[in-house]
């Protein structure tokens, strides 16, 4: 099993202590859960993370200015995020 294309939108620099949608801490948290889910499943043996970086899309009413599901930003900045994988990857 091969686990792809996971993600959660998040705005870049926008941050809240209780955790909440849209913020970097929250994109930690839903990485750190989907990686405990992941590591119990003898049979996965790999994963692809949706996505490098942050990109620009067609308007919608969710999706606004672009998919912001990048452990990068647009600019290439890096989001908190990063550190979590860099960690799980040189394990």
């Amino acid at each position: 099993i091969v686990m792809t294309e996971y993600g959660a939108d998040t705005l870049p620099g926008l941050h809240s202590m209780w955790h909440t949608p849209y913020t970097e801490e929250f994109q930690i948290d839903f990485y750190d859960m989907s990686h405990k889910v992941f590591d119990s499943i003898p049979n996965l043996v790999g994963e692809q993370v949706w996505n490098f970086a942050d990109f620009e899309t067609n308007l919608m009413i969710l999706r606004v200015q672009g998919n912001h599901k990048g452990l990068f930003s647009r600019n290439r900045q890096p989001k908190s995020v990063v550190r979590h994988f860099k960690k799980r990857w040189e394990s």
